[in-house]
Parts: C-alpha cells; sequence; structure tokens
C-alpha cells in the first residue's frame, strides 16, 4: 500500500492552476482513484469550502478515503458513475460547484491489481469491471457476445485494425471452451495476428483489451452523460477540467465543450441566429494542456493524457 502514497497523478499542477481554488468554493473531483488530485484541492479549501469525491469503484473510495482522512471535514465521498452526474449531486443536495475534475479512464491501482482483470500483462479471471456491483464481466463479453459485437468494439473502442480476425479467433477458441482468463485471451489474440504486427513496439492485446474494457463499463456513454451534466452544475466563473488519454474520450470531451462554448447551433446559411443559444462556457486555453517532458520521463502513463479547461460564463 505504501507505493500508493507516493504516486504522482497526470497533470497535477496543471489540475490546479486549471481549477483556480477558492477557498470557500464547492469542488468536485468525479474520478477519485487514489486521491492524489483530491488530497490537493482538500489542502486549498481553507475558508469553509467543500470537496465532493466520485468513483464507482468502491474499494477506490475506501482507499482514498484513508488518504483523505486529515480533511475529512470537508470531504463528501459519493460511490456512484460520473455519467450519473445530475442524479448524484441531486440526491446529495448540491446545487451547483465552482469546479469540477474528471480523470478519464482506468484508474493506476485497477491496473496494479492484477485480481482486477485489466491487466494483459498478467493473469487473472476476465472481469474488468471498475464497479464490482456491476454484473456485466469480460468474461461474459468474451464468452458470449455474438463475433460481430466483438468485432464492433474492438475496432471500435480498441482502434484495433486486426479487429475481424481477433473476433474469428476469439469465437472458434470457445466453441470447444469459455476462454476464463487474461493470459488465456492473450493467446488468442496473439494466435490472430500477423508477425509484423507482434514486432511492434506495443503489446499486441493493449487495443483489444481496451476495447473491451470500454465495453464492460459502458466509458463513452458516461464520458458524453457526464459532459452533458456537468456544464449546467458550474457556478459562474466555475471551471471545468477533464483529463483523457486517448482520442476516443477526447472526441467526446472536444466536441461537448466545443458546442457548450460556441453557443448557437443555426446552420451557416442563416443570416441571424434565430436559436437564441449563447455560449455556455469560454476555453481556457483553446488548446489541450500535454504533460511536461519532465512529467513524461517521470510517468510514461502520462504519455497520451490531454487536459482540456472551460470556464462557466453567464447565468
Amino acid at each position: 500500500m505504501s507505493g500508493a502514497y507516493i504516486h504522482r497523478p497526470v497533470l497535477l499542477d496543471e489540475c490546479i492552476d486549471a481549477l483556480n481554488i477558492r477557498p470557500d468554493g464547492v469542488y468536485i473531483d468525479g474520478t477519485l482513484g487514489r486521491g492524489g488530485h483530491s488530497e490537493q484541492i482538500a489542502r486549498r479549501l481553507t475558508g469553509g469550502g467543500r470537496l465532493i469525491c466520485i468513483d464507482r469503484d468502491a474499494q477506490a473510495l475506501e482507499e482514498g478515503g484513508a488518504r483523505l482522512a486529515p480533511w475529512a471535514d470537508r470531504i463528501t465521498f459519493l460511490h456512484g458513475n460520473f455519467g450519473d452526474l445530475e442524479k448524484l449531486l441531486s440526491d446529495a443536495g448540491i446545487p451547483g460547484a465552482d469546479g469540477m475534475l474528471f480523470d478519464l479512464g482506468v484508474s493506476s491501482p485497477q491496473l496494479d491489481d492484477p485480481e482486477r482483470g485489466f491487466s494483459y500483462m498478467n493473469d487473472a479471471p476476465l472481469d474488468m469491471r471498475m464497479d464490482r456491483e456491476d454484473s456485466l464481466t469480460a468474461w461474459t463479453v468474451v464468452n458470449q457476445w455474438p463475433k460481430e459485437e466483438i468485432r464492433r468494439i474492438l475496432y471500435q473502442y480498441g482502434e484495433e485494425r486486426y479487429a475481424p480476425a481477433i473476433a474469428a479467433a476469439i469465437d472458434r477458441a470457445r466453441e470447444s471452451k469459455p476462454i476464463e482468463t487474461t493470459l488465456e485471451l492473450v493467446d488468442v489474440i496473439r494466435s490472430a495476428m500477423p508477425a509484423a504486427a507482434l514486432r511492434e513496439k506495443q503489446h499486441p492485446a493493449k487495443r483489444s483489451f481496451q476495447g473491451i474494457r470500454i465495453a464492460v463499463n459502458d466509458e463513452l456513454t458516461a464520458i458524453s452523460r457526464m459532459m452533458q451534466a456537468a456544464i449546467p452544475r458550474l457556478n459562474p466563473g466555475g471551471r471545468l477540467a477533464v483529463i483523457s488519454f486517448h482520442s476516443l474520450e477526447d472526441r467526446i470531451v472536444k466536441s461537448e465543450l466545443a458546442a457548450a462554448a460556441k453557443g448557437c447551433d443555426c446552420p451557416p446559411s442563416f443570416p441571424v441566429c434565430v436559436c437564441g443559444k449563447t455560449p455556455l462556457v469560454k476555453l481556457t486555453p483553446k488548446k489541450p494542456i500535454l504533460p511536461s517532458r519532465q512529467e513524461l520521463e517521470e510517468n510514461p502513463r502520462a504519455r497520451s493524457a490531454k487536459l482540456r479547461v472551460a470556464e462557466k460564463i453567464g447565468k
């Protein structure tokens, strides 16, 4: 457990700067994880401020709660999916926030715990659930979903160019017996890929595992729902900061923020605006913030991270 406390969260300084924290403000960390971002937010809430920590993983809430114990008087912990942000905040009686942070994707503790089944480097039961109370597991996807649906998620969510061959190999393998573990699945994936692909620097199962994980946790739908709920819940001047780790996540975040910053959605051919929609946010900055060279050297997992920030304007 000691390693959990020296783990440095991705883009930590950049996130804290982006949130522009007020000591008496209300802030939301929608992906608590190991609590690194939350600790730095909580430390700054010295004027009666409040921090709401959300995670769909009960283990993250338990471990994060222990780490954040010194600031427990200013923190509320909520177990839930950030895709249900509107309901979570309503049920907790939180009308709005001065800042929200979402660190998307699978968290380091989940990757580092072989039993969770997220890693293609360790043998474990096929699970991949971020919330262990959910019923859908990777085993069900791999062994019971139709071949065409597996092909779709590998291609669409994993961006795996060999998705048809891999889906066919999975379908053949499970005819004789179920694929039970992560390394069994890795072997099936390897068997379907050409020699040139197996020589690539990236692990041959990385994209397929990503695709299955996203399907198991319905991650992209949750991000869309979170983005649509977060902006209305921001107080004027409040900041929304979102870290994404791959193009599928970033595309959703970028699109939702662009629409909120544009306001008017009238067709370009209209001479004047008739929809009456005004911008809800301004992008601060317009381009995503990327990890520094120093951070990339210290933490290779930050390599693909992008931080997008927006500030609420108007009412």
